[in-house]
């Protein structure tokens, strides 16, 4: 299914690096597996010429061994060369108690250039005599090699040309070379196949479908499907598409939002139109001195303030950004006052102002942000305790507390309703979601909620209490010091 959603998904081309994963990967396992050719050729070429000299060293005990054996002058010049010839060696010599004995030499030996003990040898100086030896250009060299003797000696030593050992060698790295070549190249091959199919094909593939959905997120075709890997790839191909319909779904949210801001603006004239002359109406209505026209021009009066109330905080939301409050000390029972006064909770109110504020408490906020944060909230708890009527003040109230926390200044906004419903509790703080009441639009708690964020505050509705309860948490600015002390100063 995925392999067939892939083929569907527009080939869009993916940018990609001079030298991209795959080419990494490439050069990363050549390089890795020449490192470890490069580790075992080195032990085994000083192995090697190790090796070597041990089996001339074996060659010359038996050459000593016949020669020691031998009666004086019972061997001919030429078995001696012959000996010497299978030895490889110029001259052989061994060492018996305090007495060094020459059995043999074909010539006067010529300069010794370099000795080898092979009595003692480490691995360090064994590596560095051998490449020292390859990298070595001289073809007249001699060498002078010592090793134990056989039947009590002390050691046999051989005088030998270095060119036969250096061709040896060379030619030895020259296979092993090969071989690690066509290993390397094998091995490479299977690694290299290997990390793509279980590694770079995937990421190539979550890639591509990250590009492709970029340009086009609306669109649910271009979503990827998981292919049921059990892996980290598997995981991550899970996850990208839960985010990919996670965005998908919120985009096409936003753009219905962005649509009905969009059809509100277009309307928003000829509604005001047609409210303007209504509201003309209603005034002239209420001017009437018969008592049934006044009770249905004051019925017709509040349904107009709603509907105009409506379009204003419909249009309140749509805007792009609030501008940042502008913050000052604001006494708080002022500014309750102003919101009784704003919503018509007077004395002869049906519903019962109860408000409840330490003496000379202030806030630092935006008196007019501040004001309409409160509004939209004690109006929803306003209409909340209409829609119970008839009304009873002693069981219809609502409450402000204010008091000073260290800090923060704490708004409660209580009254004494039915609270709110469950979806409303569900989507809370969401516009057009968590309307509590039909035909509401749910931007009220939502418009509260941006307005007191912007001072770096809080809202959240408090659960357990009787109706609906919400904390407004008002923290002071940060005192600057410098400011501080130079406005004291200039004081």
């Amino acid at each position: 299914m995925s392999e067939e959603r892939d083929e569907e998904l527009p080939q869009t081309p993916v940018p990609r690096a001079r030298l991209g994963l795959s080419g990494k990967l490439l050069l990363l396992t050549a390089l890795f597996v020449m490192i470890g050719e490069i580790l075992v050729f080195v032990p085994t070429i000083a192995n090697f010429r190790l090796t070597w000299l041990s089996d001339r060293l074996a060659a010359a005990h038996t050459a000593a061994l016949v020669l020691d054996a031998a009666p004086d002058g019972m061997i001919s010049d030429d078995l001696t060369r012959q000996l010497l010839d299978s030895v490889g060696a110029k001259a052989v010599a061994m060492k018996k108690g305090d007495s060094r004995q020459l059995l043999a030499f074909s010539e006067m030996p010529p300069q010794i250039d370099n000795e080898v003990d092979m009595r003692d040898v480490s691995m360090y100086s064994a590596i560095v005599d051998a490449f020292a030896l390859i990298l070595s250009g001289s073809k007249s060299d001699v060498m002078r090699v010592v090793g134990p003797a056989p039947r009590g000696g002390e050691f046999v030593e051989i005088v030998m040309d270095e060119y036969p050992l250096r061709q040896a060698m060379l030619r030895f790295s020259l296979n092993v070379l090969a071989v690690s070549l066509a290993i390397a190249a094998i091995t490479g091959v299977f690694v290299y196949a290997s990390l793509v199919w279980l590694f770079v094909r995937p990421m190539r593939r979550l890639t591509a479908h990250m590009v492709a959905f970029g340009q086009a997120p609306e669109d649910a075709s271009r979503i990827i499907v998981p292919s049921g890997r059990a892996d980290e790839v598997g995981v991550a191909e899970r996850e990208l598409a839960a985010m990919q319909r996670e965005l998908a779904g919120t985009l096409q949210h936003k753009n219905r939002l962005a649509s009905l801001g969009l059809a509100v603006s277009k309307i928003n004239h000829d509604l005001r139109n047609l409210l303007a002359p209504a509201q003309l109406l209603s005034d002239r209505l209420s001017h009437l001195t018969d008592p049934s026209v006044n009770k249905l021009a004051s019925k017709l009066m509040v349904t107009l303030d709603r509907a105009i109330a409506y379009c204003e905080q419909t249009l309140a939301y749509g805007r792009a950004q609030e501008p940042p409050p502008q913050r000052r000390k604001v006494d708080v029972a002022a500014l309750l006052d102003e919101l009784r006064d704003s919503l018509d909770l007077s004395d002869n109110s049906p519903i019962r102002w109860v408000p409840s504020v330490e003496r000379g408490l202030t806030v630092d906020a935006d008196p007019d942000q501040l004001l309409r944060a409160l509004i939209n909230l004690v109006r929803n708890s306003r209409q909340a305790l209409l829609a119970r009527a008839p009304n009873d003040p002693e069981r219809d109230q609502i409450r402000i507390i204010g008091r000073r926390e260290g800090a923060v200044v704490v708004l409660q906004v209580a009254d004494t309703g039915p609270g709110l419903p469950e979806r409303a509790r569900t989507h809370l703080f969401e516009p057009f979601q968590g309307a509590a009441r039909r035909g509401g639009t749910g931007l009220g708690l939502v418009i509260a909620a941006e307005l007191v964020r912007a001072h770096g505050g809080e809202i959240r509705l408090l659960e357990g209490t009787l109706g609906a309860t919400f904390r407004i948490v008002i923290p002071d600015r940060p005192v600057m010091l410098d400011e501080r002390r130079a406005e004291r100063a200039s004081a």
